[in-house]
């Protein structure tokens, strides 16, 4: 299985490592949609975004499990049992889920900040 995931990470994409990245930035106890992710990256691909968020290889510590559709229901996940673990994972963060909705969605629903051109020291 090590073996499988450090494969997969060889033949991933620049694309696939921008969103596993961006996966990495996504508070404990919140969550995001695929359209932030897009937004975030600049790109009007969110199936793409989708895609690549399924291909994590490093799940659940890269936190794939903390992206959601757009309007708070649940969507899929692959890893463990599929969407109860992914639940589960959620439920573990502080995050409820009811009849497949993060309750309280927008409160909970965290946006990346805006990338600038500004170096990290602010000049």
């Amino acid at each position: 299985m090590l073996q499988r995931c450090i494969v997969g990470v060889k033949m991933a994409t620049d694309f696939q490592r921008r969103v596993w990245e961006a996966l990495r930035r996504i508070p404990r106890g919140r969550v995001t949609t695929y359209g932030e992710i897009a937004r975030y990256l600049g790109t009007g691909a969110v199936r793409a975004v989708g895609t690549a968020v399924g291909k994590n290889p490093d799940a659940p510590a890269v936190p794939c499990h903390r992206v959601v559709r757009g309007d708070g229901t649940i969507g899929q996940y692959s890893g463990g049992e599929g969407v109860p673990t992914k639940i589960a994972l959620l439920h573990a963060e502080g995050v409820r889920v009811a009849k497949g909705r993060v309750v309280a969605f927008e409160e909970r629903l965290w946006h990346y900040p805006s990338q600038s051109t500004t170096s990290p020291s602010g000049s």
